[in-house]
């Protein structure tokens, strides 16, 4: 009896040194590395004076989360330093969720601070890039400048590479959009834009029906310490239209703006900027969310006392702050607004 209890105590211990020596001799746990992770794109262009953030950029493929990114050896075109990317601008950024239902300035202006970034950052663990707003043609060049080349690291436990000669070429400034402006040279023809759409517009001399083409629209920075915007409406003779002829616009909510001035002459608002404030739909806002989309309608009687509803839908976005003024003008013809 004694001996089989040592045999079975001899088998025990045995057994436990081999269970720790497989355990000291097992690979530990790694994360997966797919070698053959990347970005999609290796050039980014992105528009100078906006807050540009380039998502869903890179495929981690098989690889595990989360990942880990850093930019490196970031040069000019001809392999100089660019040390202007690297130094920290102030830039405005959201600490609590813009909604689109905010009641005042002083509510955006709460939800927002400004914080020293540089120029041109990677977010650390997704690997989007974003331009800040604060970059301008003073501060880094501007295409047709071949712009700037960089290198990214991505790594996590289970491995790390190195993806060389990702390009950054920005657009010089476009302050607003829609915009005749040339990217590259910044050269404008025409300032003149047009409606989204038109509908049911006639002339008022002639009875036919305008179209898009037959009215203008022009930006104007009447101030760069400001912060509004004002829409004025001008006849074929130049002469400013009474905003309350466009008897069917909902002017409360014609955008995000409050303190709205309404005079027989304009509209003005006291809003923030850019405009939209962020790219999300709301009610102020096209589908996407990327601008603002203004309803400027009326109504009148036509002939045999029929209704007719008339109006003009206009998307746009403005990226600089200041006392801003869209000059809407039938340069064709006057918009009839009376009844027959």
């Amino acid at each position: 009896m004694r001996n089989n209890f040592y045999v079975t105590l001899l088998l025990l211990l045995m057994g436990i040194g081999v269970q720790s020596c497989q355990k000291k001799y097992l690979p530990t746990d790694r994360d997966a590395f797919d070698l053959g992770a990347s970005f999609s794109s290796m050039v980014y262009r992105p528009v100078l004076g906006r807050t540009t953030l380039f998502t869903d950029n890179f495929s981690d493929l098989n690889s595990s989360k989360p990942l880990n990114f850093r930019m490196l050896n970031i040069r000019t075109f001809d392999g100089s330093a660019a040390p202007e990317l690297l130094k920290p601008f102030p830039a405005t950024v959201w600490i609590k969720k813009y909604t689109g239902k905010e009641t005042s300035l002083a509510e955006i202006e709460a939800k927002r601070k400004t914080e020293d970034h540089p120029l041109f950052e990677i977010r650390a663990h997704s690997g989007e890039f974003i331009l800040w707003s604060s970059a301008s043609s003073s501060l880094l060049r501007p295409m047709p400048d071949s712009g700037y080349v960089f290198d990214v690291e991505v790594s996590n436990n289970g491995g790390r590479k190195i993806i060389e000669g990702l390009k950054l070429q920005p657009y010089r400034e476009r302050d607003y959009e829609p915009n005749n402006a040339d990217p590259v040279t910044g050269n404008v023809v025409n300032e003149a834009v047009h409606p989204l759409s038109v509908s049911n517009i006639i002339g008022d001399s002639s009875g036919i029906t305008l179209n898009a083409q037959d009215i203008d629209i022009t930006f104007h920075r009447a101030s760069f310490t400001g912060s509004s915007l004002t829409f004025k409406f001008l006849d074929d003779n130049n002469r400013l239209i009474d905003p309350a002829r466009f008897n069917l616009t909902d002017w409360a909510k014609l955008l995000h703006g409050f303190n709205m001035q309404k005079t027989n002459t304009y509209i003005k608002y006291d809003v923030a900027y850019p405009i939209p404030l962020v790219e999300i739909p709301t009610s102020y806002t096209n589908g996407p969310g990327t601008m603002a989309h203004l309803n400027f309608g009326y109504e009148r009687l036509g002939f045999g006392g029929i209704r007719q509803v008339s109006g003009l839908l206009f998307d746009f976005a403005i990226y600089s702050k200041g006392d801003w003024e869209i000059v809407i003008a039938f340069r064709k013809e006057t918009p009839r607004f009376d009844n027959d």
